[in-house]
Protein backbone atom coordinates (compact mmCIF):
# COMPACT_ATOMS: atom_id res chain seq x y z
CA UNK A 1 0.00 0.00 0.00
CA UNK A 2 1.76 3.32 -1.14
CA UNK A 3 -0.91 5.35 0.60
CA UNK A 4 -4.22 5.76 2.33
CA UNK A 5 -6.91 4.47 -0.14
CA UNK A 6 -8.02 7.91 -1.52
CA UNK A 7 -11.07 6.66 -3.97
CA UNK A 8 -14.37 6.93 -1.93
CA UNK A 9 -16.01 3.45 -3.46
CA UNK A 10 -12.61 1.67 -2.50
CA UNK A 11 -12.92 2.86 1.41
CA UNK A 12 -16.94 2.30 1.37
CA UNK A 13 -16.92 -0.69 0.22
CA UNK A 14 -13.93 -1.71 2.56
CA UNK A 15 -16.02 -0.37 5.71
CA UNK A 16 -19.37 -1.66 4.35
CA UNK A 17 -17.69 -5.16 4.44
CA UNK A 18 -17.42 -4.63 8.60
CA UNK A 19 -20.82 -5.11 9.40
CA UNK A 20 -21.68 -7.17 6.10
CA UNK A 21 -18.84 -9.77 7.13
CA UNK A 22 -20.41 -9.81 10.66
CA UNK A 23 -23.46 -10.85 9.48
CA UNK A 24 -21.75 -13.51 7.45
CA UNK A 25 -19.73 -15.26 10.42
CA UNK A 26 -23.21 -15.00 12.51
CA UNK A 27 -24.46 -17.64 9.68
CA UNK A 28 -21.24 -19.86 9.28
CA UNK A 29 -21.61 -19.87 13.34
CA UNK A 30 -25.13 -21.06 12.72
CA UNK A 31 -23.70 -24.19 10.33
CA UNK A 32 -21.12 -25.13 13.06
CA UNK A 33 -23.67 -25.22 15.73
CA UNK A 34 -25.94 -27.12 13.39
CA UNK A 35 -22.64 -29.27 12.35
CA UNK A 36 -22.55 -30.27 16.26
CA UNK A 37 -19.91 -27.82 17.80
CA UNK A 38 -20.93 -26.08 20.73
CA UNK A 39 -22.27 -22.63 21.08
CA UNK A 40 -19.73 -20.84 23.34
CA UNK A 41 -17.17 -22.47 21.45
CA UNK A 42 -18.87 -21.23 17.91
CA UNK A 43 -19.22 -18.09 19.95
CA UNK A 44 -15.75 -17.37 20.57
CA UNK A 45 -14.52 -18.61 16.86
CA UNK A 46 -17.06 -15.86 15.74
CA UNK A 47 -15.62 -12.77 18.06
CA UNK A 48 -11.91 -13.73 17.03
CA UNK A 49 -12.42 -13.59 13.51
CA UNK A 50 -14.58 -10.55 13.91
CA UNK A 51 -11.52 -8.89 15.94
CA UNK A 52 -9.19 -10.00 13.57
CA UNK A 53 -11.41 -8.42 10.50
CA UNK A 54 -12.20 -5.15 12.40
CA UNK A 55 -8.19 -4.50 13.13
CA UNK A 56 -6.98 -5.06 9.81
CA UNK A 57 -9.85 -3.18 8.04
CA UNK A 58 -9.80 -0.24 10.67
CA UNK A 59 -5.80 -0.36 10.59
CA UNK A 60 -5.10 -0.20 6.99
CA UNK A 61 -7.80 2.31 6.28
CA UNK A 62 -6.32 4.56 8.92
CA UNK A 63 -7.96 7.86 8.88
CA UNK A 64 -11.19 8.15 10.44
CA UNK A 65 -11.19 4.52 10.66
CA UNK A 66 -8.48 3.77 12.58
CA UNK A 67 -9.19 6.65 14.94
CA UNK A 68 -12.74 4.88 15.59
CA UNK A 69 -10.92 1.89 17.02
CA UNK A 70 -8.54 4.27 18.95
CA UNK A 71 -11.73 5.70 20.58
CA UNK A 72 -13.32 2.38 21.00
CA UNK A 73 -10.23 0.55 22.47
CA UNK A 74 -10.68 2.43 25.40
CA UNK A 75 -13.85 1.61 26.51
CA UNK A 76 -13.33 -1.93 26.15
CA UNK A 77 -13.23 -2.77 29.82
CA UNK A 78 -17.11 -1.63 29.95
CA UNK A 79 -17.87 -4.80 27.82
CA UNK A 80 -18.76 -8.30 29.28
CA UNK A 81 -15.88 -10.37 29.29
CA UNK A 82 -17.07 -13.09 26.72
CA UNK A 83 -17.53 -10.08 24.11
CA UNK A 84 -14.24 -8.00 25.28
CA UNK A 85 -11.61 -11.02 25.73
CA UNK A 86 -12.04 -11.49 21.65
CA UNK A 87 -11.61 -7.61 21.05
CA UNK A 88 -9.00 -6.52 23.38
CA UNK A 89 -5.81 -7.97 21.88
CA UNK A 90 -6.82 -6.37 18.27
CA UNK A 91 -8.14 -3.10 19.70
CA UNK A 92 -5.07 -2.57 21.57
CA UNK A 93 -2.71 -3.17 18.42
CA UNK A 94 -4.50 -0.21 17.01
CA UNK A 95 -2.88 2.04 20.07
CA UNK A 96 0.70 1.15 19.34
CA UNK A 97 1.16 -0.18 15.31
CA UNK A 98 -0.87 -0.31 12.12
CA UNK A 99 0.41 -1.39 8.41
CA UNK A 100 3.10 1.24 7.55
CA UNK A 101 3.56 3.44 4.50
CA UNK A 102 6.25 2.81 2.29
CA UNK A 103 9.87 4.89 3.25
CA UNK A 104 9.56 6.40 -0.22
CA UNK A 105 6.35 8.24 0.49
CA UNK A 106 7.46 9.14 3.54
CA UNK A 107 10.62 11.02 2.05
CA UNK A 108 8.22 13.02 -0.48
CA UNK A 109 6.68 14.08 2.31
CA UNK A 110 9.37 15.29 4.38
CA UNK A 111 10.97 16.59 1.22
CA UNK A 112 7.88 18.77 0.24
CA UNK A 113 7.42 20.16 3.97
CA UNK A 114 10.88 20.51 5.15
CA UNK A 115 12.83 21.01 1.74
CA UNK A 116 15.05 18.65 -0.66
CA UNK A 117 17.98 19.02 1.88
CA UNK A 118 15.48 17.70 4.52
CA UNK A 119 18.01 14.76 5.14
CA UNK A 120 20.98 17.89 6.34
CA UNK A 121 18.57 18.46 9.18
CA UNK A 122 18.95 14.86 10.34
CA UNK A 123 22.24 12.90 11.66
CA UNK A 124 20.20 9.81 11.40
CA UNK A 125 16.36 9.18 10.25
CA UNK A 126 14.96 5.35 10.46
CA UNK A 127 12.94 4.60 8.00
CA UNK A 128 10.91 2.05 9.62
CA UNK A 129 8.31 3.77 11.30
CA UNK A 130 8.18 3.14 15.26
CA UNK A 131 4.77 4.00 15.32
CA UNK A 132 1.68 4.28 13.32
CA UNK A 133 -1.53 5.73 14.18
CA UNK A 134 -4.38 7.29 13.02
CA UNK A 135 -3.21 10.15 10.87
CA UNK A 136 0.61 10.04 11.06
CA UNK A 137 3.17 7.60 11.59
CA UNK A 138 5.99 8.25 13.76
CA UNK A 139 9.70 7.61 12.92
CA UNK A 140 12.89 7.75 15.13
CA UNK A 141 15.81 9.88 14.53
CA UNK A 142 18.51 12.34 15.34
CA UNK A 143 18.44 15.77 14.78
CA UNK A 144 21.44 17.55 13.42
CA UNK A 145 23.30 18.75 17.33
CA UNK A 146 22.67 15.66 18.55
CA UNK A 147 19.13 15.12 20.24
CA UNK A 148 17.56 12.04 19.72
CA UNK A 149 13.74 12.82 18.08
CA UNK A 150 10.52 11.39 16.96
CA UNK A 151 9.46 12.61 13.68
CA UNK A 152 5.68 12.53 12.93
CA UNK A 153 4.72 12.60 9.30
CA UNK A 154 1.14 13.29 8.36
CA UNK A 155 -0.23 10.71 6.11
CA UNK A 156 -0.69 12.09 2.14
CA UNK A 157 -4.70 12.92 1.70
CA UNK A 158 -5.18 11.97 5.90
CA UNK A 159 -8.11 15.25 5.40
CA UNK A 160 -9.84 13.81 2.99
CA UNK A 161 -9.33 10.16 4.33
CA UNK A 162 -10.36 11.34 7.36
CA UNK A 163 -13.84 12.60 6.75
CA UNK A 164 -14.48 10.24 4.37
CA UNK A 165 -14.43 7.66 6.70
CA UNK A 166 -15.82 9.55 9.51
CA UNK A 167 -18.84 10.47 6.88
CA UNK A 168 -19.15 6.59 6.10
CA UNK A 169 -19.17 5.19 9.27
CA UNK A 170 -21.85 7.96 10.77
CA UNK A 171 -24.16 5.83 7.96
CA UNK A 172 -22.89 2.58 9.13
CA UNK A 173 -22.62 3.44 13.23
CA UNK A 174 -25.97 1.46 13.25
CA UNK A 175 -25.08 -1.72 11.70
CA UNK A 176 -21.45 -1.32 13.58
CA UNK A 177 -23.24 -1.89 16.81
CA UNK A 178 -22.75 -5.41 16.52
CA UNK A 179 -18.73 -4.80 16.76
CA UNK A 180 -18.83 -3.41 19.94
CA UNK A 181 -22.07 -4.51 21.84
CA UNK A 182 -23.70 -2.15 24.44
CA UNK A 183 -22.31 1.16 23.09
CA UNK A 184 -23.59 3.84 20.99
CA UNK A 185 -20.95 4.92 18.38
CA UNK A 186 -22.51 7.39 16.33
CA UNK A 187 -22.34 10.35 19.62
CA UNK A 188 -18.64 9.28 19.50
CA UNK A 189 -17.87 9.60 15.28
CA UNK A 190 -19.62 12.75 15.71
CA UNK A 191 -16.97 14.15 18.35
CA UNK A 192 -14.12 12.90 15.90
CA UNK A 193 -15.36 14.69 13.08
CA UNK A 194 -15.96 17.92 15.07
CA UNK A 195 -12.24 17.74 15.84
CA UNK A 196 -10.84 17.33 12.16
CA UNK A 197 -9.20 20.40 11.29
CA UNK A 198 -7.87 20.88 15.06
CA UNK A 199 -6.08 17.45 14.53
CA UNK A 200 -4.43 17.92 11.06
CA UNK A 201 -2.88 21.42 11.65
CA UNK A 202 0.34 20.52 12.80
CA UNK A 203 1.17 23.47 13.92
CA UNK A 204 -1.48 23.68 16.47
CA UNK A 205 -0.73 20.67 18.24
CA UNK A 206 3.49 22.09 18.43
CA UNK A 207 1.87 25.08 19.85
CA UNK A 208 -0.13 22.65 22.49
CA UNK A 209 2.69 20.46 22.99
CA UNK A 210 5.04 22.91 23.62
CA UNK A 211 2.77 24.95 25.98
CA UNK A 212 2.51 21.69 27.88
CA UNK A 213 6.72 21.45 28.13
CA UNK A 214 6.81 24.44 29.06
CA UNK A 215 5.14 23.83 32.12
CA UNK A 216 5.69 20.76 32.95
CA UNK A 217 9.67 21.00 32.29
CA UNK A 218 10.89 20.60 35.52
CA UNK A 219 7.73 18.33 36.90
CA UNK A 220 9.34 15.06 38.79
CA UNK A 221 6.01 13.46 37.80
CA UNK A 222 5.38 14.14 34.19
CA UNK A 223 7.83 13.98 31.47
CA UNK A 224 6.35 16.17 28.07
CA UNK A 225 9.07 15.91 24.85
CA UNK A 226 9.93 19.82 23.41
CA UNK A 227 9.23 20.39 20.23
CA UNK A 228 12.14 20.89 17.93
CA UNK A 229 10.94 21.67 14.54
CA UNK A 230 7.58 22.26 13.00
CA UNK A 231 6.46 22.69 9.65
CA UNK A 232 2.91 21.37 7.73
CA UNK A 233 2.48 17.96 8.16
CA UNK A 234 5.39 17.35 9.50
CA UNK A 235 6.32 17.43 13.33
CA UNK A 236 9.82 16.76 15.19
CA UNK A 237 9.84 16.58 18.69
CA UNK A 238 12.01 15.05 21.41
CA UNK A 239 12.04 11.43 21.58
CA UNK A 240 11.57 10.14 25.42
CA UNK A 241 11.80 6.29 25.85
CA UNK A 242 9.66 4.16 28.27
CA UNK A 243 7.32 1.66 28.54
CA UNK A 244 3.78 2.06 26.13
CA UNK A 245 0.78 2.16 28.88
CA UNK A 246 -0.83 -0.81 26.76
CA UNK A 247 1.97 -3.23 27.77
CA UNK A 248 1.58 -1.92 31.48
CA UNK A 249 -2.27 -3.04 31.17
CA UNK A 250 -1.00 -6.38 29.35
CA UNK A 251 2.14 -7.16 31.99
CA UNK A 252 2.95 -4.40 34.38
CA UNK A 253 3.00 -5.22 37.85
CA UNK A 254 1.11 -3.81 40.95
CA UNK A 255 3.54 -0.92 41.31
CA UNK A 256 3.84 -0.13 38.17
CA UNK A 257 -0.22 -0.31 37.37
CA UNK A 258 -0.65 1.79 40.31
CA UNK A 259 1.37 4.56 39.59
CA UNK A 260 0.72 4.91 36.04
CA UNK A 261 -3.15 5.22 36.82
CA UNK A 262 -2.33 8.17 39.99
CA UNK A 263 0.07 10.04 37.72
CA UNK A 264 -2.74 9.40 34.95
CA UNK A 265 -5.39 11.22 37.15
CA UNK A 266 -3.09 13.83 38.38
CA UNK A 267 -2.02 14.80 34.75
CA UNK A 268 -5.87 14.66 33.93
CA UNK A 269 -7.03 17.27 36.79
CA UNK A 270 -3.58 19.14 36.79
CA UNK A 271 -3.09 19.98 33.01
CA UNK A 272 -6.32 22.40 32.50
CA UNK A 273 -5.38 24.11 35.78
CA UNK A 274 -2.07 24.37 35.14
CA UNK A 275 -1.76 24.91 30.95
CA UNK A 276 -5.49 25.66 30.53
CA UNK A 277 -5.50 23.25 28.31
CA UNK A 278 -7.27 19.56 28.33
CA UNK A 279 -5.20 16.47 26.77
CA UNK A 280 -8.31 15.12 24.82
CA UNK A 281 -7.14 11.62 23.89
CA UNK A 282 -6.33 9.42 26.76
CA UNK A 283 -5.68 5.99 25.27
CA UNK A 284 -2.81 3.87 26.02
CA UNK A 285 -0.90 4.45 23.31
CA UNK A 286 -0.42 8.27 23.96
CA UNK A 287 1.75 7.28 27.06
CA UNK A 288 4.27 5.90 28.26
CA UNK A 289 6.19 5.01 31.89
CA UNK A 290 8.97 6.22 32.32
CA UNK A 291 11.64 5.04 35.13
CA UNK A 292 12.95 7.72 37.65
CA UNK A 293 15.21 9.81 36.25
CA UNK A 294 18.13 9.35 39.05
CA UNK A 295 18.33 5.83 39.35
CA UNK A 296 19.48 4.75 42.64
CA UNK A 297 19.36 1.20 42.96
CA UNK A 298 17.30 -1.97 41.88
CA UNK A 299 14.13 -3.61 43.27
CA UNK A 300 13.83 -7.60 43.62
CA UNK A 301 12.17 -7.73 40.32
CA UNK A 302 14.96 -6.16 38.61
CA UNK A 303 13.27 -2.71 38.22
CA UNK A 304 14.07 1.03 39.57
CA UNK A 305 13.84 1.83 43.16
CA UNK A 306 12.28 5.52 43.30
CA UNK A 307 8.82 7.01 41.36
CA UNK A 308 8.39 6.06 37.86
CA UNK A 309 6.70 9.44 35.50
CA UNK A 310 4.27 9.47 33.18
CA UNK A 311 5.58 10.55 29.37
CA UNK A 312 2.48 12.12 27.82
CA UNK A 313 2.19 12.06 23.80
CA UNK A 314 0.04 13.66 20.89
CA UNK A 315 -1.44 17.15 21.53
CA UNK A 316 -3.25 17.17 18.57
CA UNK A 317 -6.87 16.95 20.27
CA UNK A 318 -7.12 19.11 23.13
CA UNK A 319 -10.03 21.29 24.82
CA UNK A 320 -8.90 24.81 25.49
CA UNK A 321 -10.22 25.69 28.68
CA UNK A 322 -8.46 29.16 30.14
CA UNK A 323 -9.85 29.11 33.69
CA UNK A 324 -9.31 25.38 34.23
CA UNK A 325 -11.85 22.80 34.37
CA UNK A 326 -15.19 24.49 34.81
CA UNK A 327 -15.76 24.98 39.01
CA UNK A 328 -19.28 23.21 38.50
CA UNK A 329 -18.32 20.43 38.34
CA UNK A 330 -16.05 20.77 41.50
CA UNK A 331 -19.02 21.68 43.16
CA UNK A 332 -21.65 19.60 42.29
CA UNK A 333 -19.18 16.42 43.05
CA UNK A 334 -18.63 18.21 46.76
CA UNK A 335 -22.35 18.63 47.09
CA UNK A 336 -23.00 15.05 46.09
CA UNK A 337 -20.71 13.81 48.33
CA UNK A 338 -22.57 15.88 51.03
CA UNK A 339 -26.17 14.13 50.25
CA UNK A 340 -27.16 17.58 49.06
CA UNK A 341 -29.68 16.54 46.54
CA UNK A 342 -31.38 20.21 46.19
CA UNK A 343 -28.26 21.45 45.76
CA UNK A 344 -26.29 19.11 42.70
CA UNK A 345 -29.92 19.36 41.01
CA UNK A 346 -29.86 23.13 41.13
CA UNK A 347 -26.09 22.94 39.53
CA UNK A 348 -27.34 20.54 36.89
CA UNK A 349 -29.95 22.60 35.84
CA UNK A 350 -28.33 25.89 35.99
CA UNK A 351 -25.34 24.71 33.70
CA UNK A 352 -27.92 22.81 31.48
CA UNK A 353 -27.72 19.16 32.34
CA UNK A 354 -31.42 19.50 32.49
CA UNK A 355 -33.14 21.12 30.52
CA UNK A 356 -35.93 23.88 31.71
CA UNK A 357 -38.76 21.66 30.16
CA UNK A 358 -37.78 18.67 32.07
CA UNK A 359 -38.66 18.33 36.14
CA UNK A 360 -36.67 15.66 37.93
CA UNK A 361 -36.74 14.32 41.47
CA UNK A 362 -33.63 15.41 43.36
CA UNK A 363 -33.55 12.32 45.33
CA UNK A 364 -33.55 10.23 41.95
CA UNK A 365 -30.97 12.38 40.40
CA UNK A 366 -28.34 12.14 43.78
CA UNK A 367 -29.55 8.34 43.83
CA UNK A 368 -28.40 8.34 39.70
CA UNK A 369 -24.94 9.79 40.49
CA UNK A 370 -23.38 8.39 43.43
CA UNK A 371 -22.69 5.02 42.06
CA UNK A 372 -20.40 6.95 39.29
CA UNK A 373 -18.69 9.06 41.82
CA UNK A 374 -18.05 6.17 43.89
CA UNK A 375 -13.98 6.29 43.73
CA UNK A 376 -14.18 10.09 45.21
CA UNK A 377 -15.84 8.82 48.22
CA UNK A 378 -12.99 7.27 49.58
CA UNK A 379 -9.59 8.10 50.14
CA UNK A 380 -8.16 5.25 47.70
CA UNK A 381 -10.56 3.26 45.28
CA UNK A 382 -9.21 0.27 43.06
CA UNK A 383 -10.77 0.82 39.62
CA UNK A 384 -11.46 -2.47 37.99
CA UNK A 385 -13.24 -4.35 34.49
CA UNK A 386 -15.89 -4.95 37.12
CA UNK A 387 -16.84 -1.91 38.82
CA UNK A 388 -17.31 -0.28 35.18
CA UNK A 389 -19.29 -2.97 33.47
CA UNK A 390 -21.03 -3.00 36.86
CA UNK A 391 -21.76 0.85 36.48
CA UNK A 392 -22.13 0.71 32.04
CA UNK A 393 -24.77 -2.40 32.70
CA UNK A 394 -26.88 -0.42 35.24
CA UNK A 395 -27.46 3.25 32.83
CA UNK A 396 -27.66 0.90 29.94
CA UNK A 397 -30.04 -1.89 30.65
CA UNK A 398 -33.87 -0.40 29.58
CA UNK A 399 -35.53 -1.77 32.92
CA UNK A 400 -33.07 0.36 35.20
CA UNK A 401 -34.52 3.87 36.76
CA UNK A 402 -31.28 4.91 36.06
CA UNK A 403 -31.59 3.91 31.81
CA UNK A 404 -34.66 5.88 32.02
CA UNK A 405 -33.12 8.66 34.34
CA UNK A 406 -30.38 9.07 32.03
CA UNK A 407 -32.02 9.40 29.10
CA UNK A 408 -33.74 13.21 30.35
CA UNK A 409 -30.51 14.37 31.37
CA UNK A 410 -28.19 16.98 28.83
CA UNK A 411 -25.10 17.13 28.02
CA UNK A 412 -24.29 20.85 26.99
CA UNK A 413 -21.51 21.55 24.66
CA UNK A 414 -18.71 22.58 26.28
CA UNK A 415 -19.19 19.42 28.61
CA UNK A 416 -18.98 17.17 25.42
CA UNK A 417 -15.06 16.47 25.21
CA UNK A 418 -14.43 16.62 29.44
CA UNK A 419 -17.28 14.21 29.43
CA UNK A 420 -15.71 11.98 27.32
CA UNK A 421 -11.88 12.38 28.29
CA UNK A 422 -13.15 11.63 32.09
CA UNK A 423 -15.08 8.33 30.73
CA UNK A 424 -11.55 7.43 28.81
CA UNK A 425 -9.20 7.93 31.34
CA UNK A 426 -11.63 5.77 33.79
CA UNK A 427 -11.93 2.87 30.95
CA UNK A 428 -7.95 2.95 31.29
CA UNK A 429 -7.90 3.20 34.77
CA UNK A 430 -9.85 -0.07 34.39
CA UNK A 431 -7.98 -1.61 32.41
CA UNK A 432 -5.04 -1.16 34.60
CA UNK A 433 -6.65 -2.32 37.23
CA UNK A 434 -4.90 0.42 39.20
CA UNK A 435 -5.51 1.68 42.96
CA UNK A 436 -5.56 5.02 42.90
CA UNK A 437 -5.73 8.61 45.57
CA UNK A 438 -8.22 10.28 43.53
CA UNK A 439 -9.25 12.52 45.96
CA UNK A 440 -5.91 13.37 46.36
CA UNK A 441 -6.18 15.10 43.16
CA UNK A 442 -9.18 16.31 43.20
CA UNK A 443 -8.56 18.13 46.38
CA UNK A 444 -5.17 19.78 44.61
CA UNK A 445 -6.66 20.47 41.50
CA UNK A 446 -10.22 20.71 41.25
CA UNK A 447 -12.11 24.23 41.34
CA UNK A 448 -14.77 24.04 43.55
CA UNK A 449 -14.10 20.51 45.55
CA UNK A 450 -13.18 21.76 48.63
CA UNK A 451 -15.19 23.68 50.72
CA UNK A 452 -12.26 25.94 51.72
CA UNK A 453 -11.51 26.80 47.93
CA UNK A 454 -15.33 27.25 47.74
CA UNK A 455 -15.05 30.16 50.14
CA UNK A 456 -12.08 31.71 48.94
CA UNK A 457 -13.78 31.99 45.44
CA UNK A 458 -17.12 33.22 46.10
CA UNK A 459 -14.94 36.29 48.37
CA UNK A 460 -13.77 36.63 45.06
CA UNK A 461 -16.46 37.06 43.19
CA UNK A 462 -18.01 39.50 45.46
CA UNK A 463 -15.40 41.63 44.95
CA UNK A 464 -15.53 41.01 40.60
CA UNK A 465 -19.20 41.87 41.58
CA UNK A 466 -18.52 44.80 43.80
CA UNK A 467 -16.00 46.39 41.07
CA UNK A 468 -18.71 45.50 38.37
CA UNK A 469 -21.03 47.82 40.28
CA UNK A 470 -18.61 50.34 39.98
CA UNK A 471 -18.23 50.54 36.51
CA UNK A 472 -21.62 50.39 35.71
CA UNK A 473 -21.81 53.41 38.13
CA UNK A 474 -19.06 55.14 36.03
CA UNK A 475 -21.68 54.92 33.12
CA UNK A 476 -20.00 51.17 31.24
CA UNK A 477 -22.19 48.70 29.74
CA UNK A 478 -21.72 44.91 28.98
CA UNK A 479 -22.91 42.94 26.10
CA UNK A 480 -24.69 39.80 27.18
CA UNK A 481 -22.99 36.64 25.81
CA UNK A 482 -24.53 34.80 22.71
CA UNK A 483 -26.41 31.58 24.36
CA UNK A 484 -24.78 28.08 23.64
CA UNK A 485 -26.61 25.62 21.01
CA UNK A 486 -28.45 23.00 23.52
CA UNK A 487 -26.74 19.71 23.91
CA UNK A 488 -27.01 15.99 23.31
CA UNK A 489 -28.23 13.34 26.00
CA UNK A 490 -26.05 12.31 28.23
CA UNK A 491 -27.32 8.85 27.35
CA UNK A 492 -25.24 8.99 24.17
Amino acid sequence: MSDLPRKAVTRTAKLAALPLGFAGRATWGLGKRIGGKSAELVAREVQQRTADQLFKTLGELKGGAMKLGQALSVFESALPEEIAGPYRAALTKLQEAAPPLPARTVHGVLAERIGDDWREYFLEFEDTPAAAASIGQVHRAVWHDGREVAVKVQYPGAGDALLSDLAQLSRFARLLGPLVPGMDIKPVIKELRDRVSEELDYELEAQAQQEHAAEFEDDPDVVIPQVVHRSDQVLVTEWIDGTPLSEIIAEGTAEQRDRAGQLLARFLFSGPARTGLLHADPHPGNFRLLPPAEETGRTEDGGPVGSWRLGVLDFGTVDRLPGGLPRNIGDSLRLALEGDAAGVYGLLREEGFVKESIDLDPDAVLDYLLPIIEPTQVEEFTFSRGWIREQAGRIADPRSPAHQLGRQLNLPPSYVLIHRVTLSTIGVLCQLGATVRLRDELEAWLPGFLAEAVETVEAEAEADADADADADADGTEYAEEEGEPEGEPVQA
